[in-house]
């Protein structure tokens, strides 16, 4: 059993080389998120944050706790720890306005009215990914009414997606959203917003890993993935994997859109590259 949770205490421990590629392996094969050496002092500060909470005398203590924590509450918290989920609303737009302009249309143009059209934002941290996209949508899409179209946003974060689901950001996340879409999406709450509760209601929030292959065999037939700065955090193995479970939950011709910084042709030659309303995307093929 794991011992009740304590305020932080510091911890003087130093990780060794050979303790710390223990748990930067063991944190690889849970997550498959793998760490560099510019990322080594970060990891270290936050795994002896979690020593002292959990009052762990030695990194031995500590790795024995984890490794032993069936319910996973534990790595979970470290998960927490060690993820970056810096985010605001209309964050690279561009890519909303070739969802709008080109992608949309050319999903619909096979579609029957009434049909349910499936995005997917990952990770969508705190919300405001998944948002966005519900807003552009609806403010720029002339046919967002003649489609059943679902959103959905996942994280492996617990704690910011709690945060998600309650819909409520600060002046900060909203800098780039105009006076008009505030008042059309969002009501004051003390110094915060909370987004309107149809537009809250009606993007599922859930947790995934997207190389948990068990998992991933439940998300199909996904028509417009957002996966903006997630894959740079694995390594090639990883990073390919991903990308194989990604193919496999994606209907065929659906589009995925990577960070500014990303190329697809540098993982995988599974999705074709795509130049859409000015924007590069990538699509599945039709036909394998």
């Amino acid at each position: 059993m794991i011992p009740a949770e304590r305020p932080a205490a510091p911890v003087s421990h130093d990780l060794t080389t050979d303790e710390y590629a223990r748990f930067c392996d063991f944190f690889y094969q849970k997550t498959g998120i793998s760490f560099n050496e510019k990322k080594a002092y970060f990891v270290k500060r936050r795994l002896q944050e979690r020593m002292g909470a959990r009052a762990a005398t030695s990194f031995r203590d500590y790795f024995s706790m984890l490794r032993f924590d069936l319910n996973g509450v534990e790595l979970q918290q470290l998960v927490n720890l060690l993820t970056v989920n810096e985010t605001y609303f209309l964050r690279e737009d561009y890519q909303f306005d070739a969802l709008v302009d080109g992608i949309l249309p050319e999903i619909a143009r096979d579609r029957r009215p009434g049909s349910t059209i499936r995005i997917w934002s990952m990770p969508c941290s705190t919300g405001e990914e998944p948002y966005s996209i519900a807003i552009h949508i609806l403010e720029k899409w002339r046919q967002s009414d003649d489609y059943a179209i679902e959103i959905s946003g996942s994280d492996i974060d617990s704690a910011v997606l709690a945060q998600a689901r309650k819909g409520r950001y600060s002046e900060r996340s909203l800098h780039r959203v105009s006076p008009q879409l505030r008042r059309k999406y969002f009501r004051p709450l003390g110094a915060d917003f909370q987004i309107c509760d149809e537009l809250r209601e009606s993007i599922d929030f859930f947790s995934i890993n997207i190389v948990d292959r068990v998992a991933m065999s439940g998300m199909r037939a996904v028509d417009v993935a957002f996966c903006r700065n997630l894959l740079i955090y694995f390594d090639d193995t990883s990073r390919r994997e991903a990308v194989e479970l990604l193919y496999e939950s994606m209907a065929p011709g659906g589009f995925i859109c990577l960070g500014h910084s990303e190329s697809m042709s540098r993982m995988s030659s599974l999705f074709l590259p795509r130049k859409i309303a000015g924007t590069i995307v990538h699509q599945k093929p039709l036909r394998p």
